[in-house]
Parts: C-alpha cells; sequence; structure tokens
C-alpha cells in the first residue's frame, strides 16, 4: 500500500488559525500522485489544492512538488489525502487547526483530545481493484474492513491483539477530531454508554448538539465532546456504515476501546453502543438537521440572503451503453454517474493550466444552470434514459456572486445519499428535505439565521440540498462526490470563479514549478 512517512492514516499536520504551512511531497512511489487539503479554502492559490488533471498534473516518481497551505479562515479539524484515482484510500491524515494564538474555544477546554480517523481497509491493491472495475465497467470490489486509527478492531479476523485503546481518567473531558477517510460509506459512530457533544465541523463551531451517535459522510471532520463520567471499565467506540442503497457496500462494523485507568476488572467484553441500522435514513436526517453554525459574536455568520446566481443540478448513478453487452455493469454497460446528466471527463492536461495560459480544447464552459429536462426525479424514472453526456463541462461564476445551489438527487441507477465536497469553498447548508425540490414551498423553510458551513454534506437519497456561498475566492475549484467510486464515474464538475478587479481579487501567479502533464 501506498503510505505517507511509512504509517497508516498517514502524520497529523498541526498548525494555528492563520499560520502558513508548506508542505514538499516526495513521490516515492510507482505513478503519480496529488495531495489535496480537505476544506482549506486555500486563498486565491488553487495551484496548491491538488486534485489531478483539475488544478494540478500527477507529481510523476522520483520527484517533488511544494505546495503552500494558508490557514486564513478554518479553525477546527481537516483532513489531507491523495487526489489521483483511489490512492486516499491509504494516503491521508488529519490537520488539526488550533485557535490563534492569544484566543480559545468557545467551549470549556478539554483535558486531552484524540483523533479518530475512520477508514476502509482493502486485502488487495487498492490502485489494481479500481483499474480492473474501469476495465470491466462494472463495480469495484467493496472493502473488506473498516478501521479506526488504522486498526480494523475486535470484530474482524485476526486484529484483535491491535485494536485502537484510548486511556481516559475519569471526570475528565475530551475532545475527539472525528475524520471521515471512508471509501464509499457515509459511518454512524458512538461510544457505548457515553454522550457525544458535537461543538464543530469541517473546522467550524456549531451549537453544541449531545447525542448518542453521529452520522459523518466521506470527506466530513467533527470535533466532539465525550466526558469520562461512567463506571470504570472498558466501552466500545464504534464505527458501522450508512448505506441507504441497492448497491453493494462493506456492511461490517469497525472498534476502538474507550479504556478507563484505574484499579478494577475489566469486563470479558466491553460494552457495545447502539448505533442504527445501515439503513436507516431517518437516523441520518435527524442528525444532520440538527447541524447550526455556532454564529457568535467571535464566529459570526455571513448568509447570503439576496442571490446573483442560482444553479440546479441533478445527482444520478447513469449507465454508459456497451455494444454487445459487452461489460460487467447492469444490462452490460458501464456504469457512470452525472451531475446535470453530465458525466465528467476528466483532461489530459489541467484545467487550471489550460485557464491561466487560455489553452483551447481541454474543458468546455457549458456547465448547464438546470438539467436538460425535468421528470419526477425522485418517482418512476423506468421511462427515463441512463445514459448521459460525456463532457469535460465546467461553470464559470464571476467574481463576488452570491450563489445558492440546489443538488437534487434522482433514482435512476442505484439512489443513495451522496456527500457533495467543494473545493476552495465552505458553504451553507439552508435547506435539505427528500423528494422533488419545490421551487414554491421548499424555500420557505430555509435556515438563514445560523446553518452549518461546511465543506461538504449529504444530499438526501431521493431528495434535495440547498447550499449557499459568496464566490469571493477566485480560481478552479473541483466540485463532486465524495463516494470515491461516483468520483470516478463522473459525478463532478469545476466551478471557476473569475478574478475581481484588483490585485487582492485575482488568482495568484503559478509557483515556479508545477509538475508536468505527460
Amino acid at each position: 500500500m501506498l503510505t505517507v512517512n511509512g504509517s497508516f492514516p498517514g502524520p497529523e499536520i498541526r498548525v494555528h488559525k492563520g499560520d502558513t504551512a508548506f508542505v514538499n511531497v516526495h513521490n516515492h512511489g510507482q505513478y503519480g500522485v496529488t495531495i489535496h487539503w480537505h476544506g482549506v479554502r486555500e486563498p486565491r492559490n488553487p495551484w496548491s489544492d491538488g486534485p489531478e488533471n483539475i488544478t494540478q498534473c500527477p507529481i510523476p516518481p522520483g520527484t517533488s512538488f511544494l505546495q503552500e497551505i494558508n490557514f486564513m479562515t478554518e479553525e477546527g479539524t481537516l483532513w489531507w489525502h491523495a487526489h489521483s484515482d483511489w490512492t486516499r484510500a491509504t494516503v491521508h491524515g488529519a490537520i488539526i487547526i488550533l485557535p490563534a494564538i492569544g484566543t480559545y474555544y468557545p467551549y470549556p477546554c478539554p483535558h486531552a483530545e484524540d483523533t479518530v480517523v475512520l477508514a476502509s481497509w482493502f486485502k488487495g491493491d487498492v490502485m489494481a481493484i479500481i483499474q480492473e472495475a474501469l476495465a470491466t465497467g462494472g463495480d469495484p470490489n467493496s472493502s473488506d474492513a473498516f478501521t479506526i486509527n488504522g486498526q480494523p478492531g475486535d470484530l474482524y479476523n485476526c486484529s484483535r491483539n491491535s485494536t485502537y485503546r484510548l486511556m481516559v481518567d475519569y471526570g475528565k473531558t475530551y475532545v475527539l477530531r472525528i475524520v471521515n477517510a471512508v471509501m464509499n460509506e457515509e459511518m454512524f459512530f458512538g461510544i457505548a454508554n457515553h454522550t457525544l457533544t458535537v461543538v464543530g465541523m469541517d473546522a467550524a463551531y456549531l451549537k453544541p448538539i449531545k447525542t448518542s451517535y453521529v452520522m459523518i459522510t466521506p470527506g466530513q471532520t467533527m470535533d466532539v465532546l465525550v466526558t469520562a463520567d461512567q463506571e470504570l471499565s472498558h466501552y466500545y467506540m464504534a464505527g458501522s456504515p450508512f448505506a441507504d442503497t441497492m448497491a453493494s457496500f462493506d456492511n461490517t462494523t469497525t472498534t476502538a476501546i474507550l479504556q478507563y485507568r484505574g484499579n478494577y476488572t475489566p469486563p470479558s467484553l466491553p460494552f457495545f453502543p447502539t448505533l442504527p441500522a445501515y439503513n436507516d435514513k431517518y437516523a441520518a436526517m435527524n442528525f444532520s438537521v440538527r447541524l447550526r453554525s455556532l454564529a457568535s459574536r467571535a464566529h459570526p455568520v455571513n448568509v447570503p440572503k439576496k442571490i446573483d446566481k442560482r444553479i440546479f443540478i441533478t445527482v444520478s448513478v447513469n449507465q454508459i451503453y456497451c455494444p454487445n453487452a459487452s461489460c460487467a455493469g447492469p444490462n452490460g454497460n458501464r456504469l457512470a454517474a452525472s451531475l446535470n446528466n453530465i458525466s465528467f471527463q476528466t483532461p489530459k492536461i489541467d484545467i487550471l493550466e489550460a485557464y491561466y495560459w487560455s489553452l483551447p480544447g481541454v474543458y468546455n464552459a457549458t456547465f448547464p444552470d438546470r438539467p436538460p429536462y425535468f421528470f419526477n426525479f425522485t418517482g418512476d424514472v423506468s421511462n427515463i434514459s441512463l445514459y448521459p453526456c460525456l463532457d469535460t463541462a465546467v461553470k464559470v461564476i464571476d467574481y463576488g456572486a452570491t450563489v445558492e445551489i440546489i443538488f437534487q438527487g434522482t433514482n435512476l441507477g442505484n439512489p443513495e445519499n451522496h456527500p457533495m465536497h467543494q473545493h476552495g469553498y465552505s458553504f451553507y447548508v439552508v435547506g435539505m428535505g427528500w423528494g422533488n425540490f419545490n421551487n414554491e414551498t421548499d424555500p420557505k423553510t430555509y435556515n438563514l439565521v445560523d446553518p452549518p458551513q461546511v465543506n461538504t454534506f449529504g444530499v438526501p437519497k431521493n431528495g434535495w440540498l440547498t447550499i449557499r456561498f459568496i464566490a469571493d475566492n477566485p480560481g478552479v475549484w473541483f466540485q463532486h462526490c465524495h463516494l470515491e467510486r461516483h468520483t470516478t464515474w463522473g459525478m463532478d464538475t469545476v466551478l471557476i470563479v473569475k478574478n475581481g478587479h484588483t490585485a487582492a481579487t485575482s488568482m495568484r501567479p503559478p509557483p515556479p514549478y508545477m509538475p508536468l502533464c505527460h
């Protein structure tokens, strides 16, 4: 497996808000790779953002690339990961952004902290797994296990002796920094007999939420307070999938142990948390709708009220026709995915370079503001074509525009919850619901007072999600589903935000060296 500095998960990066970090990525692997700083705004600097053939070409084996990461607005937990093919399965780690020097958490200071990285474990070579799936057009193999901090835990064969343990003292409060680095499953997470208090998400603070479980999608991060207030014993921390789909998924459970210090007889088996069933969409929604920004004087929100650019995007799983039913997907076709019925085709030259140097023929600025046709998106789609257009279509947006995007899930293919991630921006989640978006009634339900500000959020299965942000970060920014197989199949687009009228509102020039395209 490809790793960073020989560890899985990779090393943590610890900074303070306002810091700038320089990371020199040396590629000692056998194929090109890129690194993305997930959730970092990277103001005016898409050159270091990392998605392969979107903002850079991969770093060739035996070479290096110096990336500059500016932590201007984020505070809390984020993460970094590879952003080329499926290398992020093993190339990832947490980013801890402490409050700026002289400022403090907006909640009681915890006694200690720990990082909980949820990830996927494959018994095979991950790159070989996805290459085989791309060759056949079928669904890639599911992972064989989930892990907490690199360890599968007690419920799998052969891994009990290495289960991760978090040692705690009675009466003390800890902040757990949870990262979902899982490849294709959203996760429920809980700790037996302990209440979780969610205080942050995607490096922005929330009004505290007390809960017995969280639902965290791939790409999301959460800061969670846990007080060790139970009798001295051993308690399982557990992560299990949320997968409201008929598609294949890894239906296993990873565990770690919250272990109290002290003199006592440990139980024969740790207490186990009660987590929702894998397909409990109500449990997932009930958690998600509780999320609210802190919206305090020290941590204000700036939700756009007047919208300049409104975009309606359908989110679908599709098929590409294969002659003579020669592919391994449904109906002998190739599996695909789309936004507004366009299955994104990744170019050979990165879009940022093509945009900056005005290179023709790399992309089309034709991504539409609405789908090509409207139908009963979440109802009977038996007479709707499964076949999308294939294109490298991007959306160009004026600097400073206030943007609203309504993501509409569809019942095509295998519908499920789709965690949509936006590079270069955090956005406000102002509304969500099941069914078809209603332009008359649903906007009346929007939260424009204290919506959560995040970089990744799930579009409910056969439902809709509305986000808002101000396009004040010029550059080329990838937008995609964070279920990795859907990104591979084309559930992606690119937002190009044009320069403003001053140098301070314009994209920075490229660094002296960018990896070369081959």
